[in-house]
């Protein structure tokens, strides 16, 4: 299989590069391949720092662009629901189809909404002989993932790939969500735990609440950091990703701890009081798979905002609108039955059958052909 990411942010990469190990321990064979350096000209990489810089400096611009671009119609308007094709997803295509020419894999994979676009071009206009999937990586729907071209679409929950078939007419089925191993609390991680402890010098009553910025280190943050320390009932963690500019700015002022890129966050988790959340991604696939219970508070605009409300709505999470909403729903954990039910409803999630499953072997190999233009 060919499983088209990009390299925006680390959410996309993350569940291509474990759906590939997972192909793999089954048997199978899959190569990742990151859709903006197949862009001409640096193109990609201008797209990449153009994004970084909007969700940093300009968030307001994002927020623009995704109500005019992204977000879809209701289902009844099935016909406009799906993207355009623009320039960059005519671009995308023309080198999609060269790569899939040179590596002729049995089936194209994407996670990433521009490489979805650029395949259902393709399949659509019988460019693409492989059956082509997308697995989305929002709990909540926008237009640009949506392409009646593709054969079928890898959903985060039920309710998601009921919406994906109303607006598209394909199938759609819902799939665990692609976390890796290390966050299912293995009896291992203990001894970490404690390890991690001591290297950040948190005493053994500390109650820590991850604060998560995204691999960008994007969104109000800071904020949020402000409010935890202020009750003096928790400590901040805030994981800064990438953003080394913005851990400099929290270490300076200390509103509890700034982290930098992290690869001991299953030991994070697994030691946590609760995840605060901004973006609706892997992070909080990740928390759910370490049965830590998620707040979203002050998400970033469009898919941000749109991921955060839409697992608030399954019961996923808690949505917080302000800074007493915060502590009262971090407050409300401390309750063994509130924080079992959230707790219970993230694990929910992985009783649904696997990406792997599906591809392999499963419920989507009949699927019809996509549809010809």
């Amino acid at each position: 299989m060919l499983i088209v990411s990009a390299s925006m942010g680390a959410g996309h990469d993350g569940v291509a590069a474990e759906l590939a190990r997972r192909l793999a321990a089954a048997g199978g064979a899959a190569e990742v391949v990151d859709l903006l350096e197949l862009l001409p000209l640096g193109l990609g990489g201008g797209l990449r720092r153009w994004y970084g810089w909007m969700m940093r400096s300009a968030p307001w611009l994002y927020a623009l662009i995704y109500r005019v671009f992204f977000a879809p119609p209701p289902p009844r308007r099935h016909r406009r629901a799906c993207a355009w094709d623009s320039p960059l997803t005519v671009l995308a295509a023309a080198r999609l189809r060269r790569l899939v020419a040179g590596r002729r894999p049995g089936e194209v994979v994407t996670t990433f909404h521009v490489a979805a676009q650029a395949a259902g071009r393709l399949r659509g206009r019988g460019l693409l002989a492989v059956p082509s999937t997308v697995l989305l990586t929002d709990f909540a729907v926008h237009r640009m993932w949506l392409h009646p071209g593709n054969d079928r679409y890898l959903c985060p929950s039920p309710a998601t790939a009921r919406r994906v078939t109303a607006l598209t007419g394909r199938p759609a089925a819902c799939c665990a969500p692609l976390t890796g191993p290390a966050f299912r609390r293995p009896p291992a991680a203990r001894a970490a735990v404690r390890r991690v402890r001591e290297r950040l010098g948190v005493r053994p009553d500390d109650r820590l609440v991850l604060v998560s910025a995204g691999s960008w280190g994007v969104g109000e943050v800071a904020e949020a950091a402000r409010v935890l320390a202020g009750s003096g009932r928790y400590l901040p963690v805030v994981l800064c990703g990438r953003n080394e500019r913005l851990r400099r700015r929290l270490a300076a002022v200390r509103p509890g701890l700034a982290l930098g890129w992290r690869d001991d966050l299953p030991a994070l988790m697994a030691d946590a009081y609760a995840l605060v959340d901004n973006a609706a991604g892997l992070t909080c696939r990740e928390a759910f798979a370490a049965g830590l219970p998620v707040v979203s508070y002050r998400p970033i605009p469009g898919h941000g905002r749109d991921g955060a409300l839409a697992m608030a709505r399954a019961g996923l999470s808690v949505h917080a609108g302000g800074p007493r909403d915060l502590l009262a729903a971090l407050d409300r954990l401390a309750d063994p039955a509130e924080r079992a039910r959230l707790v219970a409803a993230g694990a929910a999630l992985f009783a649904a059958p696997s990406a792997e499953a599906l591809l392999l072997g499963g419920a989507f190999a009949a699927a019809p052909s996509a549809p010809q233009s």
